[in-house]
């Protein structure tokens, strides 16, 4: 089994997850290979919350070009997770606002 540092990898913090924030749902970086209910049950380790519901989306690579260089982004996992209305906040995310 996979430990919780190895599905979520970090979360992410762009105008479009500061606003979900106000809904109890958050943004994180996750594993390619995580399933929802183990980024449900990492996120309820990790932070003491009771999640309601996970999203997930493959964030596929994009052409990106530097000067000469032409390259592209990495593909990535993002996982949109909605808390129960009756759970607490993350801490972490509420000295964001």
């Amino acid at each position: 089994m996979k430990s919780i540092e190895e599905i979520i990898i970090k979360p992410v913090i762009t105008e479009a997850s500061m606003d979900r924030m106000a809904n109890k749902t958050y943004t994180f970086k996750v594993a390619k290979d995580a399933t929802k209910p183990e980024i449900a049950e990492a996120v309820e380790k990790m932070f003491g919350v009771e999640v309601a519901c996970v999203r997930t989306i493959n964030m596929k690579k994009k052409p990106k070009r530097v000067r000469y260089q032409i390259g592209y982004t990495s593909e990535w996992k993002k996982a949109i997770v909605t808390l129960k209305a009756d759970s607490k906040t993350i801490a972490f995310f509420d000295g964001l606002n």
